[in-house]
Parts: structure tokens; C-alpha cells; sequence
């Protein structure tokens, strides 16, 4: 079975620094795609970043610049850095993975869980 096992959240104030991880398990394939969303209270899950298996990466417009995506192949993890928090990036955020192109809710095969990120102003 896949598991996708995220951690990393926290209270920030604004300004701050933040790592979330996500341990991944069960892919038995390598092109899959795998990454983060969010969910803040009373809005839409949304895409944040994404990281394809040919290295290529992408952001949502509202975080580029400030979040990072990596891996650690050796520990099947993946890595968000988020700096410069800001209020509006508070929000449940959830690792995923998927075989499937794009980086939609729907094109999603597999949901970790999600881990708290606060951020005060």
C-alpha cells in the first residue's frame, strides 16, 4: 500500500520559516508525480507545488519565490520549505502523489495526511 506520511507544521509568526516533510512509501513505479496542497478554512483544496519525476517543479503563483520543493531520494521524502510566511498561507497542507499528468484534486491517486501550518500576523 502507499502511505504518504506528512509532518513538519507548526505555529509561525509572519516572516517565518517552516519545513514540511513528507515520508513516502509503496510507489512501486518511478513516474509518478508527488507534492503538496492546501486547505484553508472555507476555501477550496489547492495545488501548492509539485515535483514530476524528471526533476521538473512547479509552484503556485502565490508562492513562488518564497516555498521550495526537494527530495531526498536515499529517505523517499519529500521537502516544502516555506519562508517568508505569510497569514494568507495558513492552512492544512497535505502531501500527495499521483501517476497521472497534471497537478489537480481530481488527478490525484494517493493522499497523505495533512499537518496544521499557522501562520500569526
Amino acid at each position: 500500500d502507499v502511505q504518504l506520511q506528512a509532518s513538519g507544521g507548526g505555529l509561525v509568526q509572519a516572516g517565518g520559516s517552516l519545513r514540511l516533510s513528507c515520508a513516502a512509501s509503496g510507489l512501486t513505479r518511478d513516474d509518478y508525480t508527488i507534492g503538496w496542497f492546501r486547505q484553508a478554512p472555507g476555501k477550496e483544496r489547492e495545488g501548492v507545488s509539485c515535483l514530476s519525476s524528471d526533476g521538473s517543479t512547479w509552484y503556485v503563483e502565490s508562492v513562488k519565490g518564497r516555498f521550495t520543493i526537494s527530495t531526498d531520494n536515499a529517505k523517499n521524502t519529500v521537502y516544502l520549505q516555506m519562508k517568508s510566511l505569510k497569514p494568507e498561507d495558513t492552512a492544512v497542507y497535505y502531501c500527495a502523489a499521483t501517476y497521472r499528468s497534471g497537478w489537480e484534486n481530481y488527478g490525484i491517486d494517493y493522499w497523505g495526511n495533512g499537518t496544521q501550518v499557522t501562520v500569526s500576523s
